[in-house]
């Protein structure tokens, strides 16, 4: 089978398991997992259990797909992903975000743990994203060409859809949340970045540096699925303070803003709902 009967044929498999379609599919970064637990009568997939499904090694990446429902807003939930630095291909990596669209998601929430190159940041708030640097050397869309996945040459100029991002900007404001906005560089990782690299970076422009999200969001956006970027600032980046980064501490980060993500979705998603 080539790459496109694989996504159908898991796509086939999770549209078997639950009566619900949703049109919105939320991807969920390190130490964000608990917001799957929020769900209402949700159907769990571990991912080994989908055909085709890339498996995540990572802490804090539990593996499953979930549908369900969230304040009454019919959800997919990735309780996990899989990252390039694991062994994956590009290809590997955005499989679920492809089988995502094919399963009818309009609308895609990618999350992300990131440290943070801009130091008027602080860990613990959530950064919009508004645009990308791919420093992972790597691209989805690279090898043979599936014109059932959309066009090759994918315009990019607006990788994060400028309607969902002000859609969330409202529902933070809704709610008092300080919503940070910006640029976010991706590495290959596994290792951290370096001091000289994050002066780099923030030199080109990036405000926030992580491992993933823009694999899936190439993907996303060239089957036409509009892409909302969420990063949470869990660390400053490498040379900013006199300390080590630690993923641990990345996780638990993560697990302290849970409830601001949770009450920041609850604002969202059902304005979202309506618009897709």
């Amino acid at each position: 089978m080539n790459l496109v009967e694989n996504i159908r044929e898991a796509a086939t498999f999770v549209g078997s398991k639950s009566k619900l379609r949703p049109s919105i599919g939320v991807v969920l970064g390190s130490g964000l997992g608990g917001f799957a637990d929020s769900l209402a009568g949700a159907t769990s997939l571990p991912y080994e259990e989908i055909p085709h499904f890339p498996r995540s090694s990572v802490t804090g990446h539990k593996g499953r797909l979930l549908v369900g429902t969230f304040e009454s807003v019919p959800l997919y939930v990735m309780s996990g992903r899989v990252h390039a630095y694991e062994g994956y291909s590009p290809h590997d990596v955005v499989f679920p975000a492809r089988v995502l669209g094919t399963l009818g998601v309009k609308s895609l929430i990618l999350t992300n743990a990131a440290g943070a190159v801009n130091t008027a940041f602080k860990p613990g708030e959530l950064m919009l994203m508004t645009d990308h640097i791919n420093l992972m050397g790597l691209n989805p869309l690279v090898g043979a060409e599936f014109p059932e996945l959309g066009q090759r040459f994918t315009d990019l100029s607006s990788a994060y859809d400028v309607k969902l991002a002000e859609t969330c900007d409202q529902a933070a404001r809704r709610i008092g949340l300080n919503l940070r906005k910006g640029v976010y560089a991706a590495f290959l990782g596994p290792s951290f970045e370096t001091p000289a690299e994050i002066r780099m970076v923030r030199t080109l422009g990036a405000d926030a540096v992580g491992m993933s999200t823009v694999l899936e969001t190439i993907a996303a956006h060239q089957m036409g699925v509009r892409v909302l970027g969420i990063s949470c600032i869990s660390n400053m980046a490498a040379g900013i303070l006199p300390q080590k980064i630690n993923h641990l501490e990345v996780m638990e980060i993560g697990r302290q803003v849970q409830s601001v993500f949770i009450e920041l979705m609850t604002s969202l998603l059902p304005i979202v709902h309506k618009q897709s």
